[in-house]
């Protein structure tokens, strides 16, 4: 038996650098990754594509692991970076965007969109006590990489 479990998220931030620097920090993966916590492990599949693994969360027989991969496109013109799932990668389905524009010459908006679908190997009756725990664990990530992400330009 499993559950899926279904997150969308939107996150406006100003970055302080300039957008060159902060288009360029976001469209390389794995130096943009390495603000994102509990990565266990990042996995270049070529051609701009990366398997995502990250830490697993419970105890034991209990513990759940996400891991999902997608293919990353990057147009600095038009200050968009969109990511699509890699079918047959994982028990997740991850897709978004950054859409980036500068704000002067040393502050850049940011906006994050995401959406996920997770499945884990747990009993349909836990859904709706294990839903809002996995929805809280997946915004507290990314509200940490965001808090990251504005100290590393």
């Amino acid at each position: 038996m499993a559950i899926t479990v279904s997150i969308e998220l939107n996150r406006d931030l100003e970055i302080p650098g300039g957008y060159d620097e902060v288009f360029d920090l976001l469209a390389d993966v794995p130096s943009s990754a390495s603000h994102f916590p509990k990565v266990h492990k990042l996995t270049d599949l070529g051609d701009n594509a990366y398997r995502w693994e990250m830490e697993k969360v419970g105890v034991d027989k209990h513990a759940i692991q996400s891991i999902y991969a997608c293919k990353y496109h990057a147009d600095k013109e038009a200050g968009r970076i969109t990511w699509e799932p890699v079918k047959g990668e994982g028990n997740g389905v991850v897709r978004g965007s950054w859409t980036i524009k500068a704000k002067g010459d040393n502050v850049t908006a940011v906006k994050f969109q995401t959406s996920a679908e997770l499945t884990v190997p747990l009993p349909s009756l836990l859904k709706l006590a294990i839903s809002p725990v996995i929805k809280h664990e997946f915004n507290s990530l990314v509200d940490t990489y965001m808090s990251n992400l504005k100290k590393a330009v």
